[in-house]
């Protein structure tokens, strides 16, 4: 099977609404614990300084469409990872490994949605109401709510040897093994408060 997207096979890119503009929505069944995005070697990570060097117009594209990681770097996916958008209650999870996986099963149609409290948003800002008890979205949300979200997170992320996993032959040898070590009992689920970036005081 050709992969021309390192997000999962089964997703395409969809106008969703004039407030959400495009998000990734699933073509077939994805079931909880599927890869459905992994970091590759074409997403591009930029320091702080680099994005302080560069013309407002490519800080706005890094402000809608790049998230930061536990070291403060911007990363821009190359692919339609771009696209996925927020949700209080999303079907998708980062993991602390640089991939992100189905939470629970998502229906042909269905938006893939990430909660991008665990993004490392630089400001606050308030997402569309969905009736959940978080309205606004934090950039020290991780800390809040990694007990919470490593719950959401275990259960889902103990089925991915069950699934059949597109994504896998972009795994190292070592990642790969690093999953199958957790599974087997031999090393534990690393917590998602590692993805965790704090900003440095002015």
């Amino acid at each position: 099977m050709i992969i021309d997207l390192m997000i999962h096979p089964n997703t395409k890119l969809q106008y969703i609404s004039k407030a959400l503009g495009y998000g990734v929505v699933a073509t077939k069944f994805i079931p909880a614990g599927t890869i459905t995005w992994v970091l590759d070697q074409l997403d591009q990570e930029f320091t702080p300084m680099q994005v302080d060097e560069m013309d407002d117009i490519y800080k706005n594209i890094l402000d809608v469409y790049s998230y930061r990681n536990n070291k403060g770097n911007y990363v821009l996916c190359w692919d339609n990872g771009r696209f996925v958008n927020h949700s209080f209650n999303s079907n998708c999870f980062t993991t602390p490994y640089e991939f992100e996986i189905a939470v629970r099963d998502i229906q042909p149609g269905e938006q893939l949605t990430d909660d991008y409290g665990y993004l490392n948003v630089s400001s606050p800002f308030r997402g569309i109401p969905e009736g959940t008890k978080r309205k606004v979205v934090y950039p020290d949300d991780l800390v809040k709510y990694a007990k919470v979200w490593d719950k959401k997170l275990a259960p889902a992320f103990m089925k991915i040897l069950s699934h059949e996993q597109p994504l896998k032959r972009l795994f190292t040898e070592e990642k790969w093994g690093k999953i199958e070590s957790i599974m087997a009992g031999e090393q534990a689920l690393d917590s998602l408060l590692t993805c965790y970036y704090q900003e440095a005081e002015a």
